[in-house]
């Protein structure tokens, strides 16, 4: 079974309910500028995107107790130089006040992380204080992706583009992502080989930020991502589930 149908089924639902309570032009007017996602991730070293998850499908509960701004905060501290928050609530018990207090707790950019699509998904992003948004390429035609791709561009979100094998890399070169996250886990069957990276990055557009996603836990992988010409990493699970998630970024970062 598709272990990412369901989900998309779920969001859609959650998104139309969503849509029908507060339509378009009700949504309330931007809070702060844009922080520069994308530019946080170019710094020296590879960057590290710290998440705040509270559960998944795979994975069930992560983390009991414990705001969400004390988590943050911990990962500012830590070193992270970005944030990524699930605001997918049937799946993955996340919300945009998740979102809201990230962004209030902390001076970093936050991708909303989520199955983005619909491009009212776009404006409640803006609205809410999103910085970047996620966009899975195995939950959209190529002619969605890029449609919703040039709407959160042309709001100034920076737009994360998420591929899993070759063929969803090639969609995301030909919407010229600038932003390319290639995730270990297959979304499909939710199995995680951490080479997939290393696998898929010589078929990364020239000029491209690489996100690498899932199944990191160490620095010695940070380190070889980084050689290999990774920019950044992002990690959730392992983060979550430390009893000192400061520590935790500080041995990932080495700072």
């Amino acid at each position: 079974m598709n272990a990412l149908e369901p989900i998309l089924a779920k969001t859609r639902a959650e998104v139309s309910r969503r849509q029908a309570s507060m339509p378009p032009e009700r949504l309330p007017e931007r809070e702060g500028e844009l922080r520069g996602f994308a530019r946080a991730l170019t710094a020296p070293g590879i960057s590290l995107i710290a998440e705040h998850k509270r559960r998944s499908p795979s994975a069930g509960a992560i983390r009991d107790g414990g705001a969400i701004e004390e988590i943050v905060t911990a990962y500012e501290r830590g070193g992270a130089r970005a944030l990524s928050v699930l605001t997918d609530g049937p799946s993955f018990g996340g919300s945009l006040d998740d979102l809201r207090a990230a962004r209030a707790a902390t001076a970093l950019p936050v991708l909303r992380k989520d199955f983005i699509v619909d491009d009212y998904q776009l404006h409640e992003s803006f609205a809410a204080g999103a910085d970047a948004i996620l966009l899975i390429v195995a939950a959209l035609s190529r002619e969605r992706l890029e449609a919703l791709h040039t709407t959160a561009r042309g709001l100034g979100l920076d737009v994360l583009v998420e591929v899993h094998d070759a063929a969803e890399l090639e969609a995301a070169a030909a919407i010229e992502a600038s932003l390319i996250g290639i995730n270990n886990r297959d979304l499909t069957t939710l199995a995680v080989d951490v080479e997939r990276t290393h696998q898929l990055l010589p078929g990364v557009p020239q000029g491209a930020t690489v996100v690498a996603e899932s199944g990191l836990r160490d620095r010695e992988q940070l380190e070889r991502l980084a050689a290999a010409g990774v920019n950044a990493v992002l990690i959730g699970e392992s983060l979550m589930r430390a009893g000192d998630p400061e520590a935790a970024c500080r041995a990932l970062t080495g700072s």
